[in-house]
């Protein structure tokens, strides 16, 4: 508690330090946005000032306004769905007003922006961290899934562990497990997709405003255990922007595919009314078995249903928002039985299906408070309670059920820019009830409590900025009959960015990390079918520290955006779980151990126009991960991949044939197999339709043309189970504004 303390009295002195700052003159940013092909004023695009970390939405005629803007240069962003962006870089005067317009047009390729990376909206240019942008119409084209990792495993530096498609989940630069965060809306989702690999992480991207994939450590914002990264699931634009949208928006999805008979369809709408927002939507989608190129695979079916509602009240001073949503859904797990019975010697056989049925409940209040007095500018506290259950049913009878039931609360204070400085600060907490019942109760009931403080503050100068942030962090675990046990520690972050030619950008970013044990880690004892193994956790764990570096060379222009990215992340007391040499219950034993180790990699990225309507896609990722003493690799560790394409875009087609690429993964620890390395073909075809008020985007996806033979690294029965063969999928999805 002494640290927690120490952290408070760090907050305190950095706030003390900004009031000190005088305040300036103020002036206005205002102008339209426009469809270029027509001159019609464009309705809810979106308008973004990253330095003041401030958006706006256009009206009913186009036009934005930023009021009590301090004098000085900014870049001012507009961008909307699948249009072009456009920046303008603008003077303002103490107390001017300066006119800004901006014409949009369809294109290939449209700004990234994420507001993960920093809790504010930035576009990925320019933040800190590494960072890749999805939107929902991108990934309902390219794979409508209805679990994470299939959603994910094409973006550059993401992979999917899986135990079949209704349970994957990214794994980001090699980083699984406990070591990924997944939010939704920037709160924890509740689900246990972290502690097995049979458990999954359910999404219907028809749903999402965009999905925000954070590479590398994000620990100071998000928890401890975000050193790999995070994954952040936006659900819609107010979420983002807190301010009422007058009038009706809705949007509704339906989708299908040719392997596998995918089916589904989503919609939703908001209502916006003087200051109020009332909004709503659901929908399903459903998959029967897939068929690899050697055939059907048993038991690959999926389902999915949710729900979802809310209201919220939204002034220029002051909001509140109430969201509830409920997902259920049923998912088999392909070969399980094998893994649950092995000493019955039927492997391979799929004769037994198991199946995995679960609901979430999810409830959230926030609020906000904007305009304060003082040097504040804002503070907003979130609340979210989750529930989750899942059943294991082996026929009609439930082998294992799961509860999870979590309180997690947030509360951030933001300070003005004055000067040069601007940033955040706040405090985190956590409350979970967690206990299992049934043939695969590994650790007893348990609860967790958890409460962090933290900060990350900026300073902009003439020609580079820098960064600088920590967080404070306490775990407890208090289960029932056995040893409870806690844990603080600290991370804390420093970074550079420092423009080197006109739209390039260097960024380097050093980071300590602390995470505190899992609770499968610490507890876990017995057959786990899901991770295939007999778990044996230890409840004397210590934490584990970390330290990492991440460079990266940043560059975007209008005919060519790319950025390369290296990465060195070494962990002091890494925790896995270690081969015993022995068996029990047929399944090898397992046990909680801690070794130095080092995950070290390279990304790369590259968009070109070859001409005015042709660009060039590349994407490469790469990563190697050992224990440092001993040099024997990690488990589960993506092969090197690589990813060519090229998009013709001529009026409202747009056609991308794209070849992926993986190598031959033989890096191997002692319990995995060599996988072979193997090639694709896609091609991917949308049609899009823009007026003033609606948005029509028509989608083609057909993935490996070839029906090529391949099987993913990270599969937990990828000695059973190919990975998809030859299939199409088409989408249809409309936007109303």
């Amino acid at each position: 508690m002494k640290q927690l303390a120490a952290g408070a009295a760090w907050a305190l002195l950095m706030l003390s330090s900004v009031s000190t700052l005088r305040p300036q003159d103020s002036g206005v940013i205002r102008g339209q946005v426009t469809l270029k092909t027509n001159g019609l004023p464009l309705h809810h695009a979106t308008v973004v000032v990253p330095k003041l970390r401030r958006s706006a939405e256009t009206d009913e005629d186009g036009r934005f306004e930023f009021a009590k803007v301090p004098p000085g240069r900014y870049d001012v962003d507009a961008h909307m769905h699948h249009l072009s962006d456009e920046r303008q870089i603008v003077d303002l005067a103490a107390g001017g007003v300066v006119e800004v317009s901006f014409r949009l047009q369809l294109a290939a390729v449209h700004e990234e922006v994420t507001v993960t990376a920093s809790g504010h909206e930035e576009s990925t240019l320019e933040a800190f961290q590494t960072v890749t942008s999805v939107s929902s119409l991108e990934l309902v084209t390219r794979n409508g899934a209805g679990s994470l990792g299939e959603l994910l495993e094409e973006q550059t530096g993401v992979a999917k562990r899986s135990f079949g498609p209704g349970s994957s989940r990214p794994v980001i630069r090699g980083f699984d497990g406990d070591r990924v965060l997944i939010l939704e809306d920037g709160m924890r989702t509740g689900t246990l997709s972290s502690q097995s690999g049979d458990h999954g992480e359910p999404v219907d991207a028809a749903t999402v405003e965009r999905v925000e994939i954070v590479r590398g450590p994000a620990t100071l914002l998000y928890g401890s255990n975000a050193i790999g990264g995070v994954v952040n699931t936006i659900s819609s634009h107010h979420q983002l922007h807190e301010h009422p949208h007058k009038g009706l928006r809705s949007n509704m999805t339906a989708s299908g595919g040719s392997n596998g008979g995918q089916i589904g369809g989503t919609g939703g709408f908001e209502y916006g009314f003087h200051d109020w927002l009332i909004r709503g939507g659901g929908g399903s989608q459903r998959s029967g078995d897939y068929h690899a190129a050697d055939g059907r695979v048993p038991n690959s079916k999926s389902g999915l249903r949710h729900a979802n509602f809310g209201f919220g009240r939204y002034s220029e001073n002051a909001s509140f928002s109430f969201g509830y949503g409920v997902q259920d859904g049923r998912y088999g797990v392909p070969f399980a039985a094998e893994f649950e019975r092995p000493e019955a010697g039927r492997a391979g056989q799929g004769s037994d299906k198991i199946d995995l049925a679960y609901r979430r409940h999810q409830a959230r209040l926030t609020g906000e408070l904007r305009n304060m007095p003082g040097i504040l500018e804002s503070f907003q506290l979130k609340l979210n309670y989750s529930d989750w259950n899942h059943r294991e049913l082996e026929g009609s009878q439930t082998g294992t059920e799961f509860f999870n039931k979590q309180l997690v609360y947030r509360g951030e204070f933001r300070h003005r820019l004055r000067g040069v400085m601007t940033g955040t600060f706040g405090f985190w907490g956590l409350r979970r009830d967690y206990k299992a019942s049934g043939e695969e109760t590994l650790s007893p009931p348990t609860d967790q409590t958890a409460v962090a403080l933290f900060a990350l503050e900026q300073w902009t100068l003439a020609r580079v900025r820098f960064q600088l942030g920590g967080r404070l962090e306490y775990n407890s675990y208090d289960p029932r009959m056995l040893r409870p046990r806690s844990f603080t520690g600290l991370s804390a972050g420093a970074g550079v960015h420092l423009p080197v030619w006109k739209g390039g950008a260097f960024v380097a970013n050093y980071t300590h990390s602390h995470r505190a044990p899992a609770l499968e880690e610490l507890y876990n004892n017995g057959p786990h079918a899901g991770n295939v193994s007999f778990e044996v956790g230890n409840p004397d764990l210590k934490g584990e520290t970390g330290d990492g570096v991440d460079l990266s060379l940043r560059h975007q222009s209008s005919r060519l955006r790319g950025e390369f990215n290296f990465f060195y992340n070494r962990l002091g007391s890494f925790i896995y779980f270690a081969p015993a040499g022995r068996f029990d219950e047929g399944l090898p034993v397992t046990l909680a151990s801690q070794a130095d180790s080092r995950f070290q990699g390279v990304e790369g990225r590259i968009q070109a126009g070859l001409r005015r309507d042709v660009w060039l896609h590349l994407g490469i990722d790469a990563v190697n991960a050992r224990l440092s003493g001993s040099r024997i690799p990690l488990p589960r560790i993506p092969p090197a991949r690589g990813r060519l394409g090229v998009e013709w875009r001529g009026g409202s087609l747009s056609v991308h044939p794209e070849l992926v690429l993986a190598g031959r993964q033989s890096r191997i620890a002692a319990n995995e197999t060599e996988t072979a390395g193997y090639a694709t073909v896609n091609l991917l075809a949308n049609y899009t339709v823009t007026r003033q008020h609606t948005l029509h985007v028509f989608g083609v996806n057909f993935f490996n043309l070839a029906d090529r033979l391949y099987r993913n690294h990270l599969s937990l029965i990828k000695q059973f189970a190919p990975e998809i063969g030859r299939g199409l999928r088409v989408s249809y999805t409309l936007h109303f504004f």
